[in-house]
């Protein structure tokens, strides 16, 4: 049984009478770690918690797609192994979820989309076999926005036609807004991976994926530390595409230490044979990332804060409005963790405009062609935005049909378009599917086609990367790049280069509310970003800003 009621889930992790008095709620990985090697606890003991908080909050949360009947027996398993002194590693008995776009062989695998509900793959994600194999208890799948987001752009976050809605813990209402009431929570999740359970503590940590902020994003929302790694830095084999060339999962925390932990055990010690990009980094020894959590790291670093767009509105060439920009509690927010930075000995270059970004040619600026994302028949008008992310969909889609064999549950993208028309009744085009029939008006046969998705993706890389964030850390000798929330995201998936997050602060939630309504604040946190392969020293940085704020503070449930 894949999908269990949560009365069900109390009763299975009924806690005996003994019920050890360590709490899994905001503890991290080392401490479960410390408590399982004392005889504290039990992995048993862990995920009979986690089950426990699942069975008295989900229901306002909605967190979960799919909780796994097997994860208890899992437990006992890894428990044994304990007992006897095999201990597999950092991760071992620590219960985990995962994004619901992610293979599991155990569990099934939806995107949010009906036609794949009920779907198990033929194989395990090979960060999935990473996991299993580094000891994790995979406990759950994490609701996400349907298709990962390649549904329809603008689509309500964190909707899927399988599970519905799910919610921000820091506010799990209904947003009350003409045009936004649609049963949509108020606090928005941040796109399509929601760290909505991490936060709350269902489990110890989640895996989400990105293709342009659905690790940075989700994590900003519900306050939490999280890797957006380098693309190839872990393998995709396995992993419903949007598409390959900005497609990356990546660890969601409550703390950079839990973060680098599962980087580790997310990437392996060797390159992926089904994923030619796991070649681009190198792992380090023995895959531990935590050697680098250095609270000192902070000292004579030189960090840039992009102004331009990213936080002062910019007009972009052939505009004659500036678009862009930030509210100004964010600007205060971006203000004090500069001062803050100085405070610990580094030098704040403030602005550190990125070249792509302030370039008066519109050839040469980044900001100025977006995703293709309109109506259908759209090809062949589409000069003024990028194919890339259409085309790599259908192309990626394609080869991850055929990877499952005869047993697919569609054997194209156009079954799949089709078999959401036909089944309209059963809700699967709530919000229409745009983004599926852009894509599949590509030819994938077709030299014209793939000339102009060459041509979009080498400038999509050369003004993000070469142009963009290379040639920013370059003029001013920078370690790392600022931004507040997600706000640099977007810019930099499109040269495939990592971010990480650190919980930082809470700033205002949108307005046009009743009056009888007052909506709670938003979690924001701060990024830390660099050049391709440049973890470790990001995650130093941001290990120590974590050390010298410690600013994150979890949800009150009710």
């Amino acid at each position: 049984m894949l999908r269990i009621t949560f009365f069900a889930i109390l009763i299975l992790a009924a806690r005996p009478a003994w019920a050890a008095e360590f709490s899994v709620v905001e503890a991290t990985i080392p401490d479960m770690q410390a408590a399982m090697e004392e005889g504290l606890v039990t992995s048993r003991d862990l995920v009979t918690q986690y089950l426990v908080r699942l069975g008295l909050y989900e229901n306002a949360i909605n967190a979960a797609i799919a909780v796994n009947a097997e994860a208890l027996e899992i437990a006992d398993a890894l428990d044994r192994e304990r007992a006897v002194g095999n201990v597999r590693g950092p991760l071992h008995g620590i219960p985990i979820a995962i994004k619901d776009n992610i293979h599991t062989i155990d569990m099934e695998t939806t995107a949010g989309t009906l036609a794949l509900d009920g779907f198990v793959p033929p194989y395990d994600a090979t960060l999935v076999r990473n996991l299993r194999d580094g000891g994790a208890v995979i406990i759950a799948k994490t609701v996400l926005t349907e298709m990962a987001n390649w549904m329809v752009l603008g689509m309500a976050n964190n909707y899927s036609a399988v599970a519905g809605f799910a919610f921000n813990p820091y506010d799990t209402r209904r947003d009350p807004r003409p045009g936004l009431n649609d049963g949509r929570g108020v606090l928005p999740t941040g796109s399509s991976s929601s760290g909505a359970g991490t936060a709350a503590n269902l489990w110890a940590a989640n895996i989400g994926t990105e293709t342009t902020t659905s690790i940075i994003g989700p994590a900003s929302a519900a306050m939490l530390a999280a890797v957006k790694p380098t693309v190839g830095r872990i393998s995709r084999w396995g992993v419903i595409p949007v598409t390959y060339d900005q497609d990356t999962a990546g660890p969601m925390t409550r703390t950079v230490t839990d973060a680098a932990v599962l980087l580790g055990v997310l990437e392996g010690q060797v390159p992926d044979p089904n994923d030619v990009e796991t070649q681009r980094c190198a792992p380090p020894p023995n895959n531990d990332y935590t050697k680098f959590l250095d609270a000192g790291a902070l000292k004579d670093a030189r960090i840039g804060i992009p102004r331009a767009w990213f936080v002062d509105s910019h007009t972009l060439p052939g505009n004659t409005e500036p678009s862009g920009g930030i509210p100004a509690d964010q600007k205060a927010m971006l203000d004090e963790v500069a001062e803050i930075l100085r405070a610990e000995g580094a030098t704040v270059v403030d602005p550190a405009d990125v070249p792509s970004v302030i370039a008066t040619a519109r050839d040469d600026n980044v900001l100025v062609r977006g995703s293709c994302s309109r109506k259908p028949n759209f090809k062949g008008d589409d000069d003024t935005c990028s194919v890339v992310l259409k085309y790599g969909f259908k192309r990626d889609f394609t080869d991850w049909v055929k990877s499952l064999g005869p047993n697919a549950p569609v054997k194209s993208l156009s079954e799949l378009r089709e078999w959401n028309i036909a089944n309209a009744s059963l809700g699967t085009l709530k919000y229409a599917q745009r983004s599926l029939d852009i894509s599949d008006e590509q030819d994938l046969s077709s030299r014209e086609d793939l000339q102009r998705f060459n041509t979009d993706r080498a400038n999509d890389v050369r003004l993000a990367g070469e142009e963009g964030a290379d040639a920013v850390l370059e003029q001013y000798d920078l370690d790392a790049l600022v931004f507040s929330g997600s706000r640099g995201s977007s810019f930099l998936a499109k040269a495939g280069y990592p971010s990480v997050i650190v919980p930082f602060g809470m700033v205002a939630n949108g307005n046009g509310f009743p009056e009888e309504f007052i909506p709670k604040p938003a979690p924001l946190g701060v990024t830390f970003s660099g050049t391709a392969c440049s973890e470790p020293k990001l995650l130093a940085l941001a290990y120590a800003f974590e050390q010298v704020t410690n600013r994150r503070v979890p949800p009150e449930l009710q």
